[in-house]
């Protein structure tokens, strides 16, 4: 149904008439623009209920609508600036209330609705909003329960995200206290309004952020808790984004949202729901008397299966041994086995001694002096053929040996390049001490070194190098020499 609170002026333009008596004519434009005004003027503010439909977001940010109800519909805009203003954003099948104001759109010749402020009609339209958020969520597997975590069974440190200030933190702090001492790390938050689901969801990732290089260690748990209130109260915790940042959550998380009787949509994509914040506390928290208590029991319990397992395998040694036969009975037969053979003992040792003794005579009596000494006499023969032969060869070798040493030391003094010197002859080393082969290797003015057999001197090249020295004629042949007359020539 479609309501305004202003009635429809009446007022027209006035249509003059003309010379000739005629109606005025207007133009196109003049007509829409009286239209415009006249609509402007009469419904400048307007509140009207309806059904949203045809929701066209464009990409310059403004919202094209249509309000409808059973019998009639309005085309709506919604301009970039307001849109997020807005309490309701709009979505196809949405009751609502809208104020804004009417005006029209020459181009086409239709009147539009310009909406200012968007509210949700009642709790019903928040219910059947809500549901269709289900029914999408759940479409997508966000409910499932295959992928909710178990949560610990005894968690070092406890993460609440709540308003610090009210009764939920201390009933949590108190249950916490009593039941299991642990680390409690405190996100405030609002928990009520427009920013609370903003706010609640950065503190789900904050809490999965800590680790690693952070002072603060990462929560085993979370806690999202609230007290009871309306459903307008609680509709933050309904906001799809949060819903999404708690089903992505590494860190388990349990809803405590509200009392038993309350269910917000992060109660289905939770791990866990608890129907009050102290139940959650008592929900992620064993009790710390009753595991004592349940440690004591398993140790008694284990004793007493330790004394009866003893006990057991006791009796069964006992009822096994009596199936054996005494050890005397055993032993008596080899007692008997090895009197008898150290008895004879005795006796087979002289009989052994004797048989050796008679080996001994037998053998002994085979050997002389004459069976070692021949033997040892060919051997000697054999060293003193040897040495003789060795002798001779030695010397021969010693002979050659010196031959051979006096010859290398006759050409070692040969080479030696310092015995030229003693025939008056000199070396001649350049001044980086390489020796001088040739005059053409030396300039004028280069030092050089005199080498002589008694010493070295100091030298310093004059005037051009001499040429080299002309290669000596041939010698004539010599002539056979006279033979006085009357003697015979030899050859």
């Amino acid at each position: 149904m479609m309501t305004v609170t202003d009635s429809a002026a009446e007022e027209t333009p006035n249509a003059s008439a003309g010379e000739d008596g005629n109606a005025r004519a207007y133009s196109v434009s003049e007509l829409s623009q009286a239209l415009k005004r006249t609509l402007e003027d009469a419904y400048g503010f307007v509140r009207v209920r309806a059904e949203v439909s045809k929701v066209t977001r464009h990409a310059s940010g403004h919202v094209y609508l249509t309000l409808k109800d059973d019998r009639a519909a309005i085309d709506g805009v919604v301009w970039k600036g307001q849109v997020r203003s807005l309490q309701a954003q709009p979505e196809q099948g949405l009751e609502v209330i809208v104020t804004g104001r009417i005006t029209t759109y020459p181009a086409s010749s239709k009147y539009q609705l310009v909406v200012e402020t968007m509210e949700h009609a009642g709790v019903g339209a928040l219910l059947a909003q809500l549901e269709r958020l289900k029914a999408r969520l759940n479409a997508e597997g966000l409910f499932e329960s295959g992928r909710k975590k178990a949560l610990p069974r005894m968690p070092a440190v406890v993460g609440v995200i709540t308003s610090p200030t009210g009764a939920v933190i201390r009933d949590i702090l108190h249950r916490i206290r009593d039941r299991w001492p642990c680390r409690v790390l405190v996100w405030p938050v609002v928990v009520q309004g427009e920013q609370a689901s903003v706010q609640v969801a950065a503190a789900i990732r904050g809490f999965n952020a800590l680790g690693g290089d952070n002072a603060l260690p990462r929560p085993d748990v979370l806690i999202v808790a609230r007290g009871g209130g309306s459903i307008e109260d609680l509709w933050a915790f309904n906001d799809e984004a949060l819903a999404r940042t708690a089903a992505e959550s590494a860190i388990p998380l349990v809803s405590a949202v509200g009392h038993e009787t309350d269910t917000t949509l992060i109660d289905y994509v939770s791990d866990r729901r608890a129907p009050t914040p102290t139940a959650a506390a008592e929900m992620v928290t064993p009790v710390l008397a009753e595991l004592k208590a349940a440690t004591v029991e398993l140790e008694r319990r284990m004793l007493r299966c330790a004394s009866r397992g003893f006990e057991d395998r006791r009796h069964r040694l006992n009822a096994a041994a009596r199936g054996l036969p005494r050890p005397d009975d055993l032993l008596a037969l080899k007692r008997q086995g090895f009197d008898l053979v150290s008895g004879r003992l005795g006796s087979a040792l002289e009989r052994n001694a004797s048989a050796h003794e008679r080996d001994l005579v037998r053998v002994g009596s085979r050997l002389s002096p004459q069976l070692l000494d021949r033997p040892r006499r060919l051997k000697a023969e054999r060293v003193a053929e040897f040495g003789a032969r060795l002798r001779p060869a030695t010397l021969r070798r010693l002979q050659q040996a010196s031959d051979r040493l006096q010859s290398l030391s006759q050409l070692h003094r040969s080479l030696d390049p310092d015995r030229p010197l003693a025939r008056g002859f000199a070396r001649v080393h350049a001044a980086d001490g390489a020796l001088v082969r040739s005059a053409a290797a030396l300039k004028a003015g280069e030092e050089v070194r005199l080498v002589f057999a008694d010493g070295a001197k100091a030298a310093v090249v004059e005037g051009e190098a001499a040429p080299p020295p002309p290669k000596p004629a041939p010698k004539p042949a010599a002539k056979p020499p006279k033979v006085a007359p009357g003697q015979g020539d030899l050859f």
